[in-house]
């Protein structure tokens, strides 16, 4: 009588992991975004053209009466607000950056939109000759 060990049962084979596709999870999010509705600008310049002029306040205000989540999409209305600005579609009357009062451009809707003035001040520093800091002597 011959010891004989017992009989192990062959071990399962690791399964083999099928790859997950996370492109096309991101493509289908996306389409869902793009059948949302118009652009915020859009949005915004239809709010501008009714009144004579328009805050933040007073916008958000009307787009959420309009139907539009606020919540949700608050820094969209900020960007917006910020690049109607930059391409001279709007004017900022009162205010920095997002705050502050707006109100559409007339020469823009004419096709004479004028630079902004910030812009214009930006180009005359830049053609100045910045003046060399001069290094402080160390002392020994």
């Amino acid at each position: 009588m011959s010891e004989t060990a017992p009989a192990v049962p062959p071990a399962p084979a690791p399964a083999e992991k099928t790859p997950v596709k996370k492109k096309a999870r991101k493509s289908a999010g996306a389409a869902k975004r793009k059948a949302s509705g118009p652009p915020v600008s859009e949005l915004i310049t239809k709010v501008s053209k009714e009144r004579s002029g328009v805050s933040l306040a007073v916008l958000k205000k009307a787009l959420a009466a309009a139907g539009y989540d606020m919540e949700k999409n608050n820094s969209r209305i900020k960007l917006g607000l910020k690049s109607l600005v930059s391409k001279g579609t709007l004017v900022q009357t009162k205010g920095t950056g997002a705050s502050g009062s707006f109100k559409l451009n007339k020469k823009a809707a004419s096709g004479e939109a004028k630079p902004k003035a910030k812009e214009e001040d930006a180009t005359k520093k830049v053609a100045k000759s910045p003046k060399k800091a001069k290094a402080p002597n160390p002392k020994k």
